[in-house]
């Protein structure tokens, strides 16, 4: 990966690579497209995308937990990428689609046993991210994560990468806004482990290759977002990613888990204490 800031777009079906330039992108080939007009594409080829829980001070404090020991992590396909302006699509009767601001970092150097002092050296770039998740299906996962997290689409990122040398991730404020309201606001310094010290956790025992992606957390009030919605998350530095939610008119009832509001789901998604999730779970499965 250059050192530069690279968008991806779609042209006529086929994925392009180029940069902003004002109102326009130019692609590497030479040609031109009004940005205003261009279908964004995630900016990243990962082979793998690496998410982690809770690192952020204020959504510990709001679920009234004790600080982890250390980080703990879990995985989202590829397919869950999704580019600046997307969509995001909530399957019909949902109720839990929770947006997630976050710190993206995209790999440049292969990353296996580099300790916690020269790890930011591997990194290529930065970017905002939003770690979308289902908590309709936070029973079925029973912890994995990968019907709440894994879905198609549900990990807005970009508009572009930005370089590691134009970006201290020790030193940022990240912004979510629902339909132009602020829902989310933190800074770097409210990270329990920052992004040094997570690449260094993961890479004593994960190969970190080129490209991969790694989320770096989200901080106090992620919560669920309606049908029309529009959600951006805003990084000092590095830009914004803005996503509009629809409806997906899929019948999921053929196979599988169905969704459900269990206890879990509203703990997670409402962030309320654990009795009182229980309480609320209890009362909706009488109506």
């Amino acid at each position: 990966m250059t050192a530069a800031r690279r968008v991806r777009v779609d042209v006529e079906g086929t994925p392009a690579w180029g940069r902003r330039e004002g109102d326009e992108i130019v692609l590497d080939d030479g040609r031109r497209l009004a940005e205003a007009d261009a279908t964004y594409l995630a900016p990243v080829t990962p082979s793998k995308i690496i998410a982690v829980h809770l690192t952020y001070r204020s959504r510990v404090d709001e679920y009234r937990a004790n600080t982890p020991p250390a980080p703990s992590y879990f995985m989202k396909p590829p397919t869950t990428l999704n580019g600046h302006r997307g969509t995001i699509n909530r399957p019909h009767g949902a109720e839990f689609l929770n947006y997630e601001g976050e710190l993206a970092v995209v790999i440049g150097k292969r990353m296996k046993g580099v300790g916690v002092d020269d790890v930011l050296d591997h990194v290529a770039g930065y970017a905002p991210a939003n770690d979308v998740g289902l908590h309709d299906f936070r029973h079925a996962d029973r912890g994995a994560m990968l019907r709440v997290k894994g879905q198609d689409g549900f990990l807005p990122i970009g508009p572009e990468v930005v370089p590691a040398s134009e970006f201290d991730p020790t030193n940022f404020e990240l912004t979510t806004t629902l339909n132009g309201e602020v829902v989310q606001q933190a800074t770097a310094d409210d990270l329990i482990w920052g992004v040094a010290y997570q690449l260094a956790d993961l890479n004593r025992l994960i190969t970190l290759e080129p490209g991969d992606v790694i989320l770096s957390g989200t901080p106090a009030n992620s919560r669920p977002m309606d049908v029309g919605d529009v959600v951006a998350v805003e990084i000092s530095g590095l830009g914004r990613v803005e996503s509009t939610v629809v409806d997906w008119d899929v019948d999921l009832t053929q196979v599988g888990d169905q969704m459900e509001t269990s206890a879990n789901t509203l703990h997670v998604a409402l962030a309320i204490p654990e009795d009182e999730a229980e309480r609320m779970a209890a009362e909706r499965s009488k109506v």
